[in-house]
């Protein structure tokens, strides 16, 4: 059974010979979502929780790259289809919610 409360999950996995991978799922709807410029000028996108912060910007935190562009065109379209999704299934479970109940005996 899985908790209905929120959290956020944090892994470290580290192999010999591999690189280091951290995995980071947001399960709670306590998120600080925020874009910007940074001085340099460099742009960058931030998920946080309480417990998790995650930065995304360009390469190298160098200049904008073809890459950069393609890495942030992926981040939109997941992002409207992560929406969509949210929004069909709430559609769906506010219709679930207000059926009416068969109460004959």
């Amino acid at each position: 059974m899985s908790s209905l409360n929120p959290y956020t999950y944090l892994t470290l996995s580290m192999q010999p010979d591999s690189a280091p991978r951290l995995h980071i799922s947001f399960h709670t709807a306590d998120l600080h979502i925020r874009a910007g410029m940074l001085s340099n000028p460099r742009p960058y996108l931030e998920i946080a929780s309480r417990e998790a912060n995650v930065s995304i910007s360009t390469t190298g935190a160098g200049p904008v790259t073809n890459a950069d562009l393609s890495t942030a065109r992926e981040i939109f379209n997941a992002a409207a289809r992560y929406l969509a999704d949210c929004e069909r299934l709430h559609i769906n479970q506010s219709a679930t919610d207000k059926a009416p109940t068969d109460t004959a005996a």
